[in-house]
């Protein structure tokens, strides 16, 4: 079993990594990042490993935020000092999670649980995690890859998302675009929809880029965005309604 263990104590990392060597000697350390940036990369350019081990505090913030920038397809198992009460809202969605200082019987008993588990059973655990926002928010801001660095970006400054035969971009307000890594359904998985909607199968627009609407003369509706468009949008007449209640409604 190849694991990953994403923590930013060094105490606790070699106290959990000594735990998992003894109960399970099969196991095979492929990597230990302390940060969201790390993280990233790591998984950017080695194999998925088949186990991740993250603690939610990392050394640069929240592991929620390595899920906006690249789609992990891995079970994992939270690690977090919180109490019990502050991880119910996770709980659902991750394979298991151990509570700090973490016990030989905790991590045991989510071995066993993860070992029980067939990819069946753990594909909606794992792909349920992008929509986990933290404190029960929806994120503030996106890690977007560029090179070998992570650009930290608003996501109030997104103007939209657009993808193209298979490769997605988002463009931002000030007119700079670049690669991203995630579908749009993902995506849209993860943002605030009172403030982005899902205009067709190739755009996720921002509700404050909206500068005008245009009655398209099939009733669908034409969207001029306040940033450049690769292609005009529109908006289908099946979704012309919704867009129109969406675009006169208040944050949610």
């Amino acid at each position: 079993m190849r694991i990953l263990i994403v923590e930013d104590e060094t105490a606790a990392y070699e106290n959990l990594k000594a735990i998992i060597a003894e109960l399970d000697v099969t196991a095979e350390f492929v990597g230990h990042t302390e940060s969201t940036v790390q993280t990233v990369r790591w998984m950017a350019s080695n194999p998925y490993p088949d186990l991740i081990f993250m603690d939610i505090h990392l050394s640069d913030g929240s592991a929620f935020n390595i899920f906006s920038a690249i789609a992990i397809e891995t079970p994992i198992i939270f690690t977090t000092a919180y109490d019990e009460y502050a991880i119910d809202a996770f709980k659902v969605n991750s394979i298991d999670y151990l509570l700090k200082p973490i016990a030989p019987e905790d991590v045991k008993r989510a071995l066993e649980k993860f070992r029980r588990l067939s990819l069946q059973d753990m594909l909606p655990h794992y792909t349920g995690l992008p929509k986990l926002p933290e404190s029960g928010r929806y994120p503030e801001k996106l890690l977007i890859p560029v090179n070998n660095e992570l650009l930290p970006a608003d996501v109030a400054s997104v103007a939209y998302f657009y993808t193209t035969q298979g490769n997605t971009r988002v463009m931002l307000k000030d007119g700079k675009s670049y690669s991203y890594t995630r579908t749009l359904d993902s995506i849209g998985e993860l943002l605030n929809p009172s403030l982005f909607f899902r205009a067709n199968k190739q755009f996720i627009v921002a509700k404050s880029s909206v500068k005008n609407i245009t009655i398209w003369f099939d009733n669908r509706l034409l969207i001029t965005l306040d940033a450049e468009a690769p292609e005009r949008i529109y908006v289908s007449k099946n979704k012309a309604a919704l867009f129109k209640k969406w675009i006169t409604a208040g944050e949610a």
